[in-house]
């Protein structure tokens, strides 16, 4: 399950993880474990709140973290 930061319009950036990447025709974000970047709470969220469900015309981008495999592949090309 990625983990991403998501960056809603006119709020802060949220850190989460998703199941899949959304498609060309998702019109929503299904977001788990949602917290500030710090991974404090969120505080326009209850904090007993497992998933969120987001509008994608409300998100501006999303960065995709890299996983432990991610940066091994990495690291084992750069050498």
């Amino acid at each position: 399950m990625p983990t991403v930061i998501i960056h809603i319009s006119n709020e802060d950036p949220v850190l989460g993880e998703i199941s899949d990447l959304p498609g060309v025709s998702d019109t929503m974000l299904f977001v788990k474990n949602p917290r500030r970047r710090d991974g404090k709470d969120l505080m326009h969220i209850d904090p007993n709140v497992m998933t969120v469900i987001w509008p994608l015309s409300r998100i501006n981008f999303i960065e995709v973290m890299p996983s432990g495999e991610e940066e091994e592949i990495i690291t084992h090309v750069r050498e």
